[in-house]
């Protein structure tokens, strides 16, 4: 049975299982079958905001073939079935289930490395919690998640919440009235079984971490609250920030107020038909956001009884010809690219530990730009990359073949586009949308990626928008002439001279040639080395073979006129189940210049001097 140590809900649910219990208390059948499930939100800076955190030890069950969803005719669980106040006496239990005598499973976290059993684990998997809660007047009351990969439904005392698709961004569903005094329940199905029209498809090269992998909490607000809005700064005054605050539930006539005390701002708005208050407020001697002077200002955001603040950068960046420009000023990109693997104990990386070890690798290496790839890391990293004042390529999981033909699919990825553009476009760091890496160049495909790539547009003009890439050769030249290049404001570029093609001294002889003139970000290159296997710069797995690739690709980089930038392959050994080699790979992809537990490799060096010394790319 569903635990709670509410007497109703113990009344209630006593000789049920626990997934039919919920079944029927959602009223799956009858006149509520016909809604529509309840669709999730998203609260912008929702980790300042009142949170009461429900991290921690949840129960679970493992439900590969979906028991607690469907019957044995494949029919839904609760079909048949329609009640009140108590279950009808012919109700078919699932008396094998009870969460109380389940085992627990830390939240956040990903199940496949907390438990031996679940290491490949793919499929339906239940989680439950008891929480206590006191109802407060004029209060609305959301249950936030981080994230849980892939797909996800919300229950609250067996009312269900929301559901969600996508993992690696966050949602948010209102629980308002699911709530009462006491003790409540929450129950939160969990899916990552890959898709043939997920985003991403069933093909990556990463590990399908399943479960709820970031922080979950509740989340309090008044009644009528800011949601979402926009502070930034005008690209064509520097002395003028615009923006818009957008008030839920509020009536035309209302009002904002948006304050900035260190750069003296202060300044009310109303708000109009569709909840929104336009600003236009100008201050002087504002100090830019740069790697160089990180400076963040507090943001205090009021309507009615609902105050927030934010800490926020201001900056312009922009692309003219092939430069990239920060504040008016050519940049060149010296980063690497970050999957979010845990460091030291593996797994998805969650923690402000796990970033801070990132990110202190990262900064040794010399680097002011990172790439978060293939999908939107943890609001930990972006939030500490402003603090730090490392610049940020933040990338949706449209990654390579996804069925770029089906509208539903665009829909998916359009949906974890908007996920990602509104819960960071007020981080500083944050430079470049990508929309994609690693694409088939088919119609189809270049006219889903242009879609999207308007759509970024019309989220958030302030920033760039780029894509990795696949380029072609003839001979010793490499072509980027992807269609899809003509969308973007700035091309980036993979390839893996002396791994995947010809040996690491032919790219020293590599020519480029490229069909805009836009600027350019070698977005990956690299090779695999074990950390400690050593011997002749010929013999590849070797550290040697590793810095080799390193050696002869700085020096074609440098003979590329329009590079403005490059994110190796890759800061740290992440897990991959298609990396298979005994001895060597051992489900691990190996391009890493550290080690899963923080051993710096060869390459790591030579990399770092030629940042550390500006010896590679130009700004202008």
């Amino acid at each position: 049975m569903v635990r709670s140590q509410s007497m109703r809900h113990e009344r209630v649910l006593t000789g049920l299982g626990p997934l039919t219990a919920i079944l029927l208390l959602c009223g799956a059948a009858g006149s509520l079958r016909a809604q529509q499930p309840p669709k999730p939100t998203l609260l912008v800076n929702v980790d300042h905001r009142v949170n009461i955190s429900l991290d921690g030890d949840w129960h679970f069950i493992v439900d590969p073939y979906a028991t607690g969803l469907y019957s044995f005719h494949n029919q839904p669980r609760a079909d048949g079935y329609f009640m009140n106040a108590h279950p009808p006496e012919h109700a078919n239990t699932l008396v094998e289930y009870d969460f109380a005598k389940s085992p627990t499973l830390n939240v956040p976290g990903d199940w496949n490395t907390q438990r031996d059993s679940l290491f490949y684990y793919e499929g339906l998997l239940w989680y439950q919690r008891d929480f206590p809660y006191a109802p407060k007047p004029h209060t609305r009351v959301f249950l936030h998640v981080g994230a849980a990969n892939y797909r996800s439904i919300v229950w609250v005392n067996a009312r269900k919440a929301c559901e969600h698709e996508g993992g690696f961004t966050p949602f948010d569903c209102e629980i308002t009235t699911a709530l009462h005094e006491g003790n409540n329940f929450a129950v939160i199905a969990v899916d990552n079984t890959r898709l043939d029209d997920g985003v991403p498809t069933r093909k990556t090269d990463w590990w399908n971490y399943g479960g709820l992998t970031r922080d979950v909490s509740l989340v309090e607000v008044p009644e009528q609250f800011v949601d979402d809005y926009d502070v930034h700064l005008n690209r064509a005054d520097r002395s003028e920030i615009d923006g818009w605050v957008h008030v839920e539930g509020a009536s035309a006539g209302g009002q904002v107020r948006l304050a900035i005390p260190d750069a003296g701002v202060s300044a009310t708005e109303t708000i109009d038909q569709q909840g929104r208050a336009n600003f236009k407020v100008h201050t002087a001697n504002l100090q830019l956001w740069s790697p160089e002077n990180p400076k963040l200002y507090k943001v205090e955001i009021q309507s009615g009884s609902d105050a927030i603040a934010d800490e926020i950068g201001f900056r312009i960046i922009e692309a003219r010809g092939t430069q990239i420009l920060l504040n008016g000023q050519p940049l060149f990109l010296r980063g690497v690219c970050i999957h979010a693997e845990a460091p030291y104990r593996t797994g998805r990386a969650y923690s402000q530990a796990d970033v801070d070890t990132l990110f202190g690798w990262a900064r040794e290496l010399g680097v002011n730009f990172v790439r978060l790839a293939h999908y939107p890391h943890d609001q930990r990293m972006t939030r500490t990359a402003d603090r730090l004042g490392i610049l940020v390529w933040s990338e949706v999981p449209v990654y390579w073949a996804v069925e770029f033909d089906k509208p539903e699919v665009l829909a998916k990825a359009q949906d974890q586009l908007r996920e990602m553009i509104r819960r960071d476009r007020d981080k500083a760091s944050v430079i470049l949308w990508s929309v994609a890496n690693e694409t088939p160049n088919t119609p189809a495909r270049t006219q889903f990626l242009k879609t999207l790539v308007a759509n970024a547009r019309d989220l958030d003009p302030s920033r760039l928008i780029t894509a990795a890439l696949l380029v072609r050769g003839e001979g010793n030249t490499k072509i980027v002439d992807d269609p899809l290049g003509e969308a973007l404001d700035v091309l980036g570029t993979n390839e893996y001279i002396g791994w995947y093609e010809k040996k690491p001294e032919d790219a020293a002889g590599t020519d480029w040639k490229i069909a805009y003139q836009k600027p350019l970000i070698m977005s990956e290159f690299g090779g695999d080395a074990k950390f400690g296997l050593h011997g002749p710069a010929v013999d590849r797995w070797t550290e040697e073979y590793q810095a080799s690739i390193y050696q002869n690709q700085l020096l074609m980089l440098n003979r590329i006129p329009q590079l403005r930038g490059m994110t190796p392959w890759i800061l740290m050994d992440f897990r991959s189940p298609s990396r298979l080699l005994p001895g060597v790979q051992d489900n691990f992809n190996r391009k890493g210049l550290v080690s899963d537990q923080g051993q710096k490799k060869k390459a790591f060096y030579i990399l770092q001097n030629a940042y550390v010394n500006h010896a590679v790319g130009k700004a202008e």
